[in-house]
């Protein structure tokens, strides 16, 4: 997507933003919103949230689909998926969530090359008027407390 590589293009020019983000040093992971690590799979915030705590299990291997994972990143990716809900409920007490992925730029991936699953927390009332306004997302939180937060409840 444009705001993407607008905003992300000048840090990671001609390279994945995920694969840059998930190689980058352990005490990089505040400043690059990562929860959590695993041996093949890593949790990341969305930067661009749809709402407070949307969260992207993300895989280390540059994939663009599930059929291209290895066995110990697809049984990863499910756990951190899991792990991502819990950490969730303990912090943020959310009345639902969507998880999902989007596989290509038609289905509205945003980063179409590297596969990821979307973990997002919803509550009750939580859409409001602002997306239809010029796509606009009002966020309550910043993203370093929500970081903050989750990197506490994560188990």
């Amino acid at each position: 997507m444009t705001y993407i590589r607008n905003t992300l293009g000048n840090k990671f020019k001609d390279k994945c933003v995920l694969c840059e983000i998930g190689k980058a040093s352990h005490e990089k992971d505040e400043e690059n919103l990562i929860i959590a690590r695993g041996e093949n799979v890593f949790v990341v915030l969305n930067r661009y949230p749809y709402c407070n705590g949307h969260l992207m299990v993300t895989p280390y291997a540059h994939v663009c689909d599930l059929a291209d994972l290895s066995d110990g990143a697809l049984v990863d990716i499910w756990r951190f998926t899991q792990r991502s809900i819990e950490t969730l409920r303990r912090a943020a007490n959310p009345d639902g969530f969507n998880v999902g992925a989007n596989f290509g730029r038609v289905a509205g991936a945003g980063i179409e090359d590297h596969m990821h699953i979307h973990v997002v927390p919803r509550w009750s009332g939580d859409t409001n008027y602002m997306p239809v306004l010029s796509d606009v997302k009002v966020i309550s939180q910043a993203l370093t407390d929500t970081w903050r937060e989750l990197r506490e409840h994560w188990k």
